[in-house]
C-alpha cells in the first residue's frame, strides 16, 4: 500500500514539474501564421536599411514567422519594376530614402535569415491615386460610377480612381507585376486583399458596360449598384480573371503560396464584389488572412462564427487579421489580447497584426510594457 502511494505521490510531483513547462497559452503553438503587415503608410520601417533590418531581428526574436510587406502602392513598386518602368515611366517609388534600394530583396534576406516567410503584398490592389502617372497615362484603363465620376475620396480626403479589373489591358499589367515578382524573387508567396476587388458603385464605364449588354441580350446593367445579379456577375468576372493568375503562378513556381487578406464575406461581395468564399471552394487560395478590425467584442466573435468561415477553416491555413492600431485611433493592448484568446479558442490557423508601426506606437502603453506583451504573445 505505502508503494502504492508513494507511487501516485511521485506521479503527481511529475506531473506538476511537467506542467510547469506547459505554456499557458497552449493553443498558439499550434498557430501556423504568425504574422505582421509592413507598409509604407504611416511607417517609417521600409525607408531605413538598418532600422528594417533591426525590425525583422526583433520580430524573429518575438517568434513573428510570417512578414507581409508592401510591394505596390501609391501606384508605384517598391521594388525595381520592367513591368511598371513601361506602364508608369518609373520603376520605382520615387521616394528619396528607396532610391538605389531593393526594399523587397531586403526583406527576402534579412527574413529569410530567420527562416520567416515573406509574402510580398499587393496593398493597392486596382486602387490608384487620382494624379498617378498609371492613372495620367492609361485613362482608359478607368472604371467608373453611374454618375461618370471616377473619383473615390478614400478616408473622404485622398482622392483615388479605381482600374477596371475586367478591362484586358489592367488585367495583364496586374497580371505581369505578380508574375515578375515570382519570376525575380524568392517570394514564399503572394498576398492580394480587399482592395483586389472594387466598390460596388463602379462598373458603368464603356467597356464593362459593353460586355455586359454582350452577355444580356442588348440589356443595360441596373442603375442599382446592389442588385444582387449586377454585384455577382461581376463577382464572378473578377473570380474568372484571378483563376487566370493563379495558374501563371503556380505554372512558374507550384509551391508559391496564394495568401488573400479580405473582409468578412458579406461585406466583402456586396460592397468590394469580391467573392472569397468562391475563391477558396474553387482552390484558387491557399491562405487566408480575414480582417476582423472590430472594436466590440461581440461584433469580433460573430465574424469568427459565420458558416464561410467555418468552412474555409477546415479546408486551408485561416487566420485572423488584427488591428493593432492605426494614425489617430488607438488599439488597447487588452483588446488585442482578447481577441487573440478567442482566436486560439476556435483553433484558427494563426493571426496576423495590422500593422508593424502600431506594434509599438499609437498606444497608451509605453513602449517597454509593449515590448513585453509582444514578447509573451507567441512565447513558443
Amino acid at each position: 500500500m505505502k508503494k502504492k502511494l508513494l507511487g501516485l505521490f511521485t506521479l503527481a510531483i511529475l506531473l506538476s514539474i511537467m506542467l510547469r513547462f506547459v505554456p499557458v497559452g497552449l493553443a498558439e503553438s499550434t498557430f501556423k501564421i504568425k504574422g505582421v503587415w509592413l507598409t509604407n503608410v504611416d511607417s517609417d520601417i521600409l525607408f531605413n536599411k538598418e532600422f528594417l533590418q533591426k525590425a525583422i531581428d526583433q520580430l524573429a526574436q518575438f517568434n513573428f514567422n510570417t512578414l507581409y510587406p508592401t510591394t505596390w502602392n501609391w501606384g508605384y513598386t517598391l521594388y525595381p519594376s520592367d513591368v511598371a518602368q513601361k506602364a508608369t515611366g518609373v520603376s520605382l517609388d520615387p521616394s528619396e530614402q528607396l532610391k538605389e534600394r531593393d526594399v523587397l530583396q531586403e526583406i527576402l534576406e534579412a527574413g529569410h535569415l530567420k527562416k520567416m516567410r515573406v509574402i510580398p503584398w499587393f496593398e493597392f490592389g486596382f486602387m490608384a491615386p487620382a494624379d498617378s502617372q498609371l492613372v495620367k497615362r492609361h485613362k482608359q484603363w478607368l472604371t467608373q460610377q453611374n454618375n461618370g465620376s471616377t473619383i473615390w475620396l478614400e478616408g473622404g480626403v485622398h482622392k483615388r480612381v479605381w482600374l477596371n479589373p475586367l478591362h484586358p489591358d489592367v488585367q495583364e499589367f496586374i497580371r505581369d507585376l505578380i508574375v515578375e515578382i515570382i519570376s525575380k524573387y524568392d517570394v514564399d508567396g503572394i498576398q492580394i486583399d480587399d482592395h483586389f476587388g472594387y466598390p460596388a458603385q463602379y462598373g458603368y464605364d464603356p467597356y464593362t458596360v459593353n460586355l455586359y449588354r454582350l452577355e444580356h441580350q442588348g440589356s443595360l446593367p441596373p442603375l442599382d449598384f446592389q442588385d444582387k445579379e449586377w454585384i455577382q456577375w461581376r463577382a464572378d468576372k473578377l473570380t474568372d480573371y484571378v483563376e487566370t493568375i493563379v495558374k501563371s503562378i503556380k505554372k512558374i513556381k507550384p509551391q508559391v503560396i496564394i495568401s488573400l487578406s479580405p473582409n468578412p464575406q458579406e461585406f466583402s461581395l456586396d460592397y468590394y464584389l469580391l467573392d472569397w468564399s468562391k475563391w477558396q471552394r474553387k482552390g484558387l487560395i491557399d491562405e487566408i488572412i480575414l480582417q476582423v478590425y472590430r472594436k466590440d467584442p461581440d461584433s469580433f466573435i460573430q465574424e469568427l462564427s459565420t458558416p464561410e468561415v467555418i468552412q474555409a477553416n477546415q479546408n486551408i491555413p485561416f487566420a485572423i487579421g488584427i488591428m493593432t492600431g492605426v494614425k489617430g485611433s488607438v488599439t488597447p493592448l487588452g483588446m488585442v489580447s482578447q481577441q487573440i484568446e478567442e482566436v486560439k479558442k476556435r483553433s484558427f490557423g494563426g493571426v496576423s497584426f495590422f500593422f508593424y508601426e502600431s506594434l509599438w506606437n499609437f498606444g497608451s502603453e509605453s513602449k517597454e510594457e509593449r515590448r513585453q506583451f509582444w514578447q509573451s504573445v507567441f512565447s513558443q
